[in-house]
Formats: structure tokens, sequence, C-alpha cells
């Protein structure tokens, strides 16, 4: 009995022993970690841009395992492993300095939302896929009315579909809209997705090609895409844009009390707030 208690206590120690062995080892690796990503310097990076975001950018800077060093070779590498893991960054060139290795690039932004099934993917202004993750400091809106059985590319790749690069296009008008005429507050936030089911009339060509809906599922009749507004005799794009901005800022939102908002029609009306009910 006492030869038991003693191997089960020589037992009980080697056990112990070794958890010891592996949480030094899982807090030296994190402190390894922590120090390779102290020397990682993030040029200019976007408000927007996440906690996630940039401890993704840090891991697929180092995705080749690099022991990092203050030197043309380390930036080398990390330059070369951004490029080629990092979808969300562009144009990038990193430079080694005495403090950190200097991560200069353009910044993708998303400014779309695809859902196909479970699969969610984010799209540039440029039409280039982005990976999925919380974005909650910008204005992203969903991209409806794509079939389902499509074929997503990967991450950092051009997704070129002429009725997705048409809802891109139109976002892209009121994101430089917003831009100009209303920065304190956006009208895209209050836009929840955007419909090209029935892109260029695929369906039923007497039907607004593009339709946009709000927060709170009011309509916004666009028309046909940028561009081609002559085709269908509808109001041009400039015209199109001033009702729908003269509205948002007489009323100072696009929610609440309206049916719809129609800015196809080339005359100058636009529906005045009335009960929905």
């Amino acid at each position: 009995m006492l030869i038991l208690k003693v191997s089960g206590a020589i037992a009980a120690f080697i056990v112990l022993g070794i958890g010891f062995t592996l949480l030094n080892e899982y807090v030296q690796n994190r402190r390894d970690a922590s120090e390779t990503m102290a020397l990682l310097e993030l040029v200019n990076p976007p408000v927007w841009l996440t906690e996630e975001l940039k401890d993704k950018i840090y891991s697929a800077a180092v995705a080749g395992g690099e022991d990092l060093k203050l030197d043309e070779g380390a930036a080398r590498s990390v330059q070369q492993n951004l490029e080629k893991y990092a979808a969300w960054l562009d144009e990038i060139v990193v430079q080694a300095t005495h403090e950190s290795l200097r991560i200069e690039a353009t910044w993708r932004k998303p400014i779309a939302l695809v859902k196909l099934g479970m699969l969610k993917v984010y799209v540039d202004s440029k039409l280039v896929v982005l990976d999925f993750m919380e974005m909650e400091k910008l204005p992203i809106v969903e991209v409806k009315g794509l079939p389902l059985t499509l074929k997503v590319p990967q991450a950092g790749s051009v997704w070129q579909r002429d009725d997705l690069a048409a809802a891109i296009e139109l976002l892209v008008q009121l994101d430089r809209m917003d831009n100009l005429v209303t920065p304190e507050k956006p009208l895209l936030y209050e836009i929840d997705n955007i419909n090209v089911s029935n892109f260029n009339g695929r369906r039923d060509n007497r039907l607004s090609h593009i339709i946009l809906y709000t927060t709170d599922n009011t309509e916004i009749i666009w028309g046909a895409e940028v561009g081609t507004w002559q085709r269908y005799l509808e109001s041009t794009d400039e015209d199109k844009l001033a009702k729908l901005y003269a509205h948002y800022k007489e009323y100072g939102t696009l929610l609440g009390n309206i049916k719809y908002i129609n800015l196809r029609d080339p005359v100058d009306n636009i529906p005045q707030p009335v009960d929905r009910y």
C-alpha cells in the first residue's frame, strides 16, 4: 500500500511538472509573439480599423514564422507575406528603421456585404473580395438579388459580375455624396440593402432594375444602373442623387412615415411623408 501511495505521489508530481512546463512554454510563446508584433508599425491606419483586423494583419506579416529583426531581409519577408495573405492591403511597402518595420499601404475599405448561404464576404469599391469580420464603424450595405449558385472568388481576388458592379457603383456614388453633402450624418447608415434581382430588366424590364431599401424597409426606387438612364428615359443620375439628398436634408432622415421614394421618373416630384398605414 505504501508503495502505491509513493508511486501515486510521484506520478502526480510528474503530471504537475509537465503542466508547469507546458504553461511556461505557452507564456513564453505569447511573450515572443507580443515582442514580434511590437516590431511592426502600421503607418496611417484608417479610423475604422478594428483590433481583430489589426491582429489579422500582424499575423499575416509573420505567416512564415519569421524571427523578425530590424533589417531589410525581414522587411522583404514581411512585405511578401502581406502581399500573399493580407487582402485588406494594397500597394504595400515595408521598410526597416531603427525602431520598427514600417508597413505603408493602401487600405481596402469594404462598401458592400454579400451573403450566399452561410458564407459572408465583403466587397470594396474595386470589386475586390475581403474576408468577413465585424466592422461597426462603416456603413456597409448588403447586396441582394445575386444568384445563389455563385462561386465566390478568394479574398483578394476581383469579383467580375455586371450586377454586382452596378450595385457597387451606385454605393460608391452615395458614399461620394455623403462625403460632400452629409459628412456629419452619412445617408448610407440608413440603407440596409440594395437589390439587383431585376438587373437589366432580367425579370421585368418595365420595373426598376435597382431598388434600395432603408433599415425600416422603405423602398428607394433608383431605376437603371448608373450611366444608362438615357436608354430608359429616366431622370439623370445627377438628378436622382439630388432628389434623394434633398429629401434627406429636408427631413433629416429617410426613415419613418414614408412609403417609398421614386427617383426614377424624370419629374421633380418626391413623395411627401405620409401615414404608412
